[in-house]
């Protein structure tokens, strides 16, 4: 099974067991929270360089759509660790719609830009929703994620993520929209992992897991989420090998 970012199934295999969280700790979770919409405040920034993402619908680029990459800060740290602030300038038949800022801490030298139109592959044409990930193109690295929702010139940060690719392992977000709309008014995501079974012997066996189980909402003009299982706590675990995993 190839690593996707962009979809899961909402089915569950019978004779997969599934781990699931106490009742106390779900009582805990925290209630909806909204999201705040982006406003434009760029007027007087000093741009260091800028960086054109094109983005695509399937495997289709725009020829309208586009997102100007502005770096705004560049800074490293005592450990040469690098912080960098970005400003995102979304354009729409050639004109500028909205802008956000993102902020991002190990950021990787000849890091890439990459966007794409769709919650899913499948619901990619005429969305408003607008993924956005950017990182070094290489197994390994970690590479940071957004997802944003575009419509009538407001723009909202709806979701931020890091996936890693490595051989066939790694992590990374699955999304599902049981509406199968290209702008639905909920879905849902969770992170999925498949790492190895370090204390098992046999080098090819992994152990998949389904943690942060998050439901998105839209109420009016403006998006909430809610976090449906506790936090950075997986519910899921199933062991297999590297080739089972892959194959399905």
């Amino acid at each position: 099974m190839k690593i996707q970012t962009l979809f899961f199934s909402l089915l569950i295999i019978g004779c997969q067991k599934a781990k699931t969280t106490e009742a106390e700790t779900i009582a805990e979770l925290p209630a909806a929270q909204e999201i705040s919409i982006e406003t434009d405040d760029s007027a007087d920034e000093k741009v260091i360089k800028t960086d054109t993402v094109a983005i695509y619908v399937n495997e289709d680029q725009s020829s309208k759509d586009y997102i100007l990459a502005n770096l705004l800060e560049q800074k490293a740290d005592e450990d040469s660790i690098v912080y960098v602030k970005y400003r995102l300038d979304f354009y729409q038949n050639k004109k500028k719609t909205a802008s956000s800022k993102i902020a991002i801490k190990s950021f990787d030298k000849g890091s890439e830009w990459v966007a794409s139109y769709g919650l899913t592959s499948e619901t990619s044409k005429n969305s408003p929703f607008v993924q956005i990930s950017v990182g070094y193109p290489a197994c390994g690295y970690t590479h940071d994620n957004y997802l944003y929702y575009l419509k009538n010139n407001t723009l909202q940060l709806v979701h931020e993520w890091k996936t890693m690719s490595d051989s066939g392992w790694g992590s990374w977000l699955e999304i599902a929209n049981p509406s199968k709309t290209s702008d639905p008014k909920s879905f849902y995501c969770k992170t999925v992992a498949f790492m190895p079974a370090d204390e098992d012997e046999n080098p090819d066996m992994g152990i998949v897991t389904h943690s942060d189980s998050i439901s998105f909402e839209l109420k009016g003009n403006q998006w909430s989420k809610r976090l449906l299982s506790a936090k950075d706590k997986s519910y899921f675990e199933k062991k297999m090998t590297f080739d089972q995993f892959n194959s399905q």
